[in-house]
């Protein structure tokens, strides 16, 4: 490795926060295949192979992270919040930000083509440079990195209404303030048998109700929590 490539690989490591022992990791996870292919007298590899580690990687410690930080989450809310950010747009985005296309190896086509800002692209090789860190530091330590890097859109997407349980939320609410649990009954159905909505209604004892409409009575009743919620906000409560 020349010194010009190694002053580039030293840069890069003060944007992304990690200093790799063997810097010949983090090289190869910034080497397309168009680069290999352009240059065969090149000893070296491209990073496809990093690319399918990292993205076990990935998957696996941001699982961990959902797990630990959403105890109460099941099965389909932990695969729903991390697919929102563990997915080829926002792996891109955070390659953006790394500024990970300006340090790429790219073959003349590819680079004629744009290649540094293709979404394809900088994904793909934002895993293999995970896959580079976990190589260079093992599981924990890359778990810790990544928490730092994924923490924040972890806190973005709990404000997302697609991960909120409000059906929880309401009961643990009813139940604290009123010593009551809310009561979720069906009241319509409308459409065809394939793309129907189901409409429920909730009721709060004799404090109140709401109604949510969604296309299995799951949602409906959802969003008829979520209204309910909306309503007992504006409820002024004291503690007792």
């Amino acid at each position: 490795m020349d010194k010009d490539r190694m002053e580039n690989l030293k840069a890069f490591e003060k944007i992304l926060g990690y200093v790799f022992r063997d810097k010949s990791l983090l090289d190869t996870a910034l080497i397309h295949r168009s680069f290999i292919n352009e240059n065969q007298n090149e000893v070296r590899e491209d990073n496809e192979r990093m690319e399918f580690l990292g993205d076990a990687v990935l998957e696996l410690c941001v699982s961990d992270l959902l797990m630990k930080r959403y105890r109460d989450y099941d099965e389909g809310q932990l695969s729903r919040m991390r697919a929102s950010i563990v997915n080829e747009l926002s792996l891109a985005r955070l390659a953006v930000r790394f500024q990970v296309g300006d340090f790429l190896f790219l073959g003349k086509g590819e680079e004629s083509s744009g290649g540094r800002m293709k979404t394809s692209i900088l994904s793909n090789t934002f895993e293999a440079i995970v896959a580079a860190v976990y190589l260079d530091c093992g599981f924990d330590a890359t778990c810790s990195f990544l928490t730092k890097v994924f923490l924040p859109l972890v806190e973005t997407s709990e404000d997302d209404p697609a991960f909120r349980d409000y059906k929880t939320s309401l009961q643990g609410l009813c139940q604290s303030r009123f010593k009551v649990t809310p009561r979720y009954c069906l009241m319509n159905e409308y459409g065809p048998d394939h793309d129907k909505l189901f409409q429920v209604k909730v009721s709060v004892s004799d404090i109140l109700s709401a109604w949510g409409i969604g296309k299995n009575k799951k949602e409906a009743e959802q969003q008829a929590a979520k209204k309910a919620l909306e309503a007992l906000e504006t409820i002024p409560w004291k503690d007792q």
